[in-house]
């Protein structure tokens, strides 16, 4: 078991949204299936880890508060966990381990945790339970969601860059910075690469909009159901970053005991030190994007029929036990008990 020290005062309802994730499910949600591996102790001496109580971005506004809880932190010589919220996150200067969604792993620090994105069981949508797809002579891609080319497209995601940088400069913030990168305008560029190859059957549903610009709860359910009973029916779901260096369908498809072609945009992926992902995904490399038809043919013609079904027996498997949020901080306990 790991004891925790931090500064409970912050741990509540009112920073709710902001709450270091493990702490959430803790203290808010009471979450019994942590308590053999976590617990809250008062004191800094009784403490394995120290743990940023909300994300750090917000935590260092309360100037008071960071200050006396770094002051803490200085006296003991234990490890020290923080949360770095958002698309982008946060690069931390001092020695603690990072916490957060993504980033460049060849830029990140061997320190930092990569979080997954913890989405609900998709199969609570949609009513039934997981069964395997069996394997088809070419590999099968689905995927539902906004994807759009052409220069207009790119020249709005441009302009969309140009004003984040613009508030950058006139208020900063610590958010790592990032070059330039059109998501949806490549998104939609990669997918009609596909949709032109003779070698995979696509199955997409290309939305102009956002979730289709759903205005109504009745069609954010449909357009909902219309997402996962396409990743039901599709052996592979492509997968790519968006607007931050990860991709939450990469995590959807995996909880649907589903494949991910995951396209590599120098992604960290969570746990890498005990799973290998390429157990669990194709992952090809942006640089051979122009290829992905035939790699994807290639890694779907190494399965027979029974492997390609333990394969994304597998898959669900993983997600239920390590990527879902109690079961990945169950993980993370055992890379620090002694």
């Amino acid at each position: 078991m790991l004891s925790i020290y931090t500064d409970i005062s912050f741990v509540n309802e009112t920073y709710r949204r902001q709450l270091f994730p493990l702490l959430f499910d803790i203290c808010i949600l009471k979450d019994s299936r942590l308590s053999a591996f976590y617990r809250l102790v008062n004191t800094p001496e009784e403490a394995d880890v120290f743990v940023f109580p909300i994300n750090y971005q917000a935590f260092t506004v309360h100037k008071k508060a960071y200050h006396n809880f770094t002051k803490i932190i200085e006296a003991h010589n234990k490890p020290t966990w923080v949360y770095t919220s958002g698309d982008f996150g946060y690069t931390i200067k001092e020695d603690y381990y990072n916490f957060r969604l993504g980033g460049f792993k060849s830029k990140l620090k061997d320190k930092t945790f990569v979080l997954p994105s913890f989405v609900n069981d998709p199969y609570d949508k949609l009513i039934q339970d997981f069964i395997p797809l069996q394997k088809g002579e070419q590999p099968k891609v689905g995927f539902v969601g906004h994807a759009k080319a052409g220069f207009k497209k790119y020249l709005k995601e441009f302009s969309i860059y140009v004003k984040t940088q613009i508030k950058q400069v006139l208020k900063p913030s610590k958010n790592d910075k990032q070059a330039f990168y059109p998501s949806g305008f490549k998104r939609a560029t990669y997918l009609n690469k596909l949709i032109d190859s003779k070698l995979i059957i696509t199955n997409f549903i290309l939305r102009n909009q956002y979730r289709a610009g759903v205005k109504t709860e009745a069609d954010k359910i449909k357009t909902t159901q219309e997402f996962y009973e396409n990743m039901n029916q599709n052996p592979y779901t492509f997968c790519i970053r968006g607007a931050g260096n990860f991709s939450v369908r990469f995590y959807e498809t995996l909880a649907m005991g589903r494949i991910p072609v995951l396209i590599n945009t120098d992604c960290k992926l969570p746990l890498d030190n005990s799973i290998n992902w390429n157990n669990h995904a194709c992952i090809i490399e942006e640089k051979d994007i122009n290829n992905m038809d035939a790699l994807l043919t290639d890694f779907h013609s190494k399965f027979s029929n029974e492997s390609f079904e333990v394969f994304q027996k597998n898959n669900r498997e993983l997600w239920l036990n390590k990527l879902q949020r109690v079961s990945y901080f169950k993980q993370i306990n055992k890379q620090f008990i002694a």
